[in-house]
């Protein structure tokens, strides 16, 4: 069939739909307000090169230097013109267009969008590498499909894959069909900060169609939404063009914006309710932070697209959510909370003077002599060390973005596509300043700095400190309250040490390696075929070290792989992974370590090795274990392993009932700690899925069933001297730090943003319990 329509569609099916396939099935079967339409699988795709017989001469002709800018140009023709030249089956062609008939009248203007099968992942987002076409009718629609085919091999989408490190032969690629929106106002969201991961949602809006802000051909309002409080900071932009349908001949078209309406905002108050209750439920259905499109008409809001925020960086201290944005919004207000647009005052920051400023998109501090760029064929000027100049960020910047060391526009935005590669790529860059491309000269030597936005005259940092973060912004370890209970910090990825660190926790609660496995993008059975046994455990003890070092001697407690098969089948290697209905039920945690003890063995080498090293403060915890049977198993291995349980601190995860209801035997077996992981045991507890929405209200932590449980673990070990912990998301909750505390736990582990309002809580909870035996 090569057809799926959208209501059929899951997160499962990824291989055959591509991230934006998925993605927009997965919001539509969550309730979200989707635009109908279906997708051209990927499987038809890799049909109709095959059966062509054009699959052999498309892969080797695409097998060039990247760096070598005519020969990337050649195979991105050839490889094109080999799809464009095909023609259609005939039974492709009718089952295509009898779907677009149903999506309206028969004359319905649709929206026609690549969805490669890698793309949107949680650590290369593949943003803007494929095409998307607006306002297709049935006479163009076969000729867009086929485009988004070929758009697979354009220049940058060859140079992205091989610089990803993605085989061009392995990836396919789906194409969306779907009824046009004629946004009156669009644009982007983020749910988390998309530098920091702080809980921040920053929206941006301008008039008529979301392309305008996603290429960067406007500079967008800027909204910052607190999370907690919901406090809104507005700076308004001039939007000086608009992309909207042209009624005669159907066709999109950049229109100027009239006058009136260039420096009116884009959003009301409510609307930005209702958006941020969307980007909510949507990263509650995810579990990860999204980045989002939107667009509304009337007073319909409609979700256009949600990927993973593949930016977030841990390295930039507790540099506030807001970032330079807020800095911009504390220029002139119109009275009522609004900003006008207004120029950042940085004179205080640096000794050279500011030439232009803007909204910084990338963080880092770089000198460099600026190309102005104003046509592709500029790029290829661009050398090393260069800081480019442009009017609009593109994806086909990529390869000169990666010879660069700074990215500077007069257009965009923090969420244009191009910005998010920069800070996939480490690149400093600034967008939306308006007139960098006319202020500056092409040679001019200039410093960026992407943190405040600021582009000053001169060169006013060393080598050394280039593209690094600015070192005063990061925060010196706090005064921690002095506590019986020990409040640690979870670390979901190693690049996040140095900030975890920072906040002057007692050590590390939760360390993940499946972030560290998956980041290879391939399965580890792959990963070793291709490189070696070696080369693997040398990638987990990196990863490993980075943290132990960062927090020595505080022990940092490491949770082996549990990540499931959903996960694995998105990375080469994985189209063996077993179909499950239900993947958080199935094949993962110490349940697929025990059932492959081969490439568990490499997981626990790995820890020898660093226990060889001197790393003592290293701990091994064993996730979704459910009773001693598991545990006893898993010691087995780590004895073969050459490890002793004896002389090293492991333990087990509580995210079962069952588990919790067998912690003594647990106990018994040797494990020196046992580790809540509230939010599965909510769920497997209360039978309630999180990310339903139909049910998610009734997701309780500190529902009396999962405290009961809790309590009775931490009272089991407390008499076998067994240390207790909590890892989940509940352990930032203060009625749940009151509660452990009250029980005897022996530490708390919270997320990065939350350790410090934990150790006051827990430091408050200790002294009322201490007053209250006093009295």
């Amino acid at each position: 069939m090569a057809v799926l329509w959208l209501d059929e569609i899951s997160a499962g099916d990824l291989e055959k739909v591509g991230g934006k396939g998925a993605s927009l099935g997965e919001l539509t079967g969550a309730g979200l307000p989707v635009p109908p339409g279906f997708v051209v699988t990927a499987g038809t795709y890799r049909s109709f090169i095959e059966e062509a017989e054009i699959d052999d001469e498309l892969f080797e002709v695409v097998d060039v230097d990247v760096d070598d800018s005519s020969a990337l140009s050649d195979a991105a023709d050839r490889a094109q013109e080999l799809i464009l030249e095909t023609p259609f089956p005939d039974e492709l062609r009718e089952e295509i267009l009898e779907s677009y008939s149903e999506v309206g009248d028969g004359e319905a203007f649709v929206a026609v969008r690549s969805s490669a099968t890698a793309e949107d992942l949680p650590d290369a987002s593949f943003a803007g590498q494929q095409d998307t076409y607006l306002n297709v009718t049935e006479e163009a629609l076969l000729d867009r499909v086929r485009e988004c085919w070929a758009s697979l091999f354009t220049q940058r989408a060859i140079y992205y894959r091989q610089e990803q490190g993605f085989d061009h032969s392995v990836v396919n690629i789906a194409v969306v069909v779907q009824q046009m929106v004629d946004a009156e106002k669009s644009g982007v969201m983020f749910t988390s900060h998309p530098s920091t991961g702080d809980p921040t949602m920053i929206i941006e809006a301008a008039w008529g169609l979301g392309e305008a802000v996603v290429s960067g051909a406007v500079s967008p309002d800027n909204y910052i939404i607190s999370r907690k409080d919901r406090d809104i900071d507005v700076t308004v932009a001039e939007k000086k063009v608009m992309h909207e349908k042209d009624e005669e001949t159907g066709q999109t078209v950049e229109r100027e914006v009239p006058e009136a309406k260039r420096t009116e905002r884009v959003l009301s108050d409510d609307e930005i309710e209702q958006l941020v209750d969307l980007g909510e439920r949507v990263e509650d259905h995810y579990d990860n932070p999204q980045d989002v499109e939107w667009a509304i008409v009337g007073d319909e809001v409609f979700m256009l697209q949600s990927r993973p925020i593949t930016t977030i960086s841990e390295s930039n201290g507790e540099a506030t959510a807001t970032g330079s944005a807020i800095d911009v919004s504390e220029g002139v207000t119109d009275g009522s909370g609004t900003a006008a647009a207004s120029t950042t005052d940085t004179s205080s920051a640096s000794t050279g003077s500011v030439l232009v400023d803007g909204l910084g998109s990338s963080p880092g501090t770089v000198s460099g002599a600026a190309r102005i760029v104003k046509k592709l064929d500029d790029l290829a000027k661009v050398d090393e060390g260069d800081v480019i100049v442009t009017e609009m960020t593109m994806p086909d910047m990529v390869p000169a973005m990666k010879r660069a060391v700074g990215i500077i526009t007069d257009e965009g935005g923090m969420t244009s596509h191009a910005a998010i590669v920069s800070r996939e790529l480490g690149v400093p860059a600034i967008v939306g300043t308006t007139n960098a491309t006319t202020v500056l000269e092409d040679g001019q030597v200039v410093t960026l700095d992407g943190d405040k936005g600021a582009v000053l005259e001169g060169k006013t940092v060393e080598d050394d400190e280039e593209t690094e973060p600015v070192e005063e912004v990061r925060p010196q370890s706090p005064v921690k309250p002095m506590t019986a209970t020990e409040v640690k910090v979870n670390v979901s990825i190693p690049e996040a040490a140095e900030r975890a660190a920072a906040t002057g926790a007692d050590g590390v609660g939760l360390l993940r390696t499946e972030h560290m496995i998956l980041s290879l993008n391939q399965t580890p059975e792959k990963f070793i075929e291709e490189h070696s046994v070696d080369a693997y455990i040398k990638e987990l003890i990196q990863g490993i070290r980075t943290v132990a070092d960062e927090f020595y001697p505080r022990p940092v407690r490491v949770r082996t792989l549990d990540a499931p098969t959903d996960e694995f089948r998105q990375l080469e290697g994985g189209e063996d992974e077993p179909e499950e209905h239900n993947p958080m039920l199935g094949y993962r945690g110490i349940r697929r370590s025990l059932d492959r003890p081969d490439v568990f063995a490499h997981e626990l080498e790995a820890f020898r090795r660093l226990y060889e090293m001197g790393y003592d403060n290293v701990e091994i915890m064993l996730p979704l274990v459910n009773d001693a049977e598991d545990v006893y198993r898993a010691k087995e291995l780590m004895k073969d392993a050459g490890i002793d349980p004896d002389k090293r601190k492991w333990g087990a995860m509580i995210e079962t009932p069952a588990a919790a209801l067998s912690v003594e035997g647990m106990a018994e077996a040797g494990i020196d700690f046992a580790s809540f992981g509230t939010n599965d045991l909510t769920q497997y507890t209360l039978a309630v899925d999180r990310n339903n929405e139909n049910v998610a209200d009734r997701f309780d932590e500190l529902h009396p069933a999962i405290l009961r449980l809790i309590g009775t673990v931490i009272e089991t070990c407390r008499e076998h001297d067994v240390d207790t912990s909590i890892c989940g998301q509940a352990g930032s909750k203060p009625e749940m730090v009151q509660f452990l505390v009250d029980e005897g736990v022996s530490s708390i582990s919270a997320n990065i943003d939350a350790v410090r309002d934990v150790q006051h809580e827990v430091k408050r909870t200790e002294q009322k319990l201490l007053l209250d035996s006093v009295r």
